[in-house]
């Protein structure tokens, strides 16, 4: 699992780029004012069943490999 985080957070840039690509409306968050296009990472994060915390340690790259389980479920999180 050591190859999906390397020194220049890769990973960590495409979770962010799929976040901030998600239409909130689409997903159920609608009538809320944002001040950033996309989901919030606790949306992200609620959605995958996952902590915030942990989320944003990945979108950091913090914390270590993700499992296979755990990439799974922010995948289906960040489907359109």
């Amino acid at each position: 699992m050591g190859e999906f985080v390397t020194s220049d957070n890769r990973l960590g840039t495409y979770l962010k780029d799929r976040r901030v690509r998600l239409d909130p409306a689409a997903l159920g968050f609608a009538g809320e004012r944002r001040r950033t296009p996309g989901l919030r990472r606790e949306e992200v994060a609620g959605r995958a069943n996952i902590s915030p915390t942990w989320y944003t340690w990945l979108e950091q790259g913090r914390g270590g490999a993700p499992s296979a389980d755990v990439l799974d479920r922010i995948s289906r999180a960040d489907a359109d």
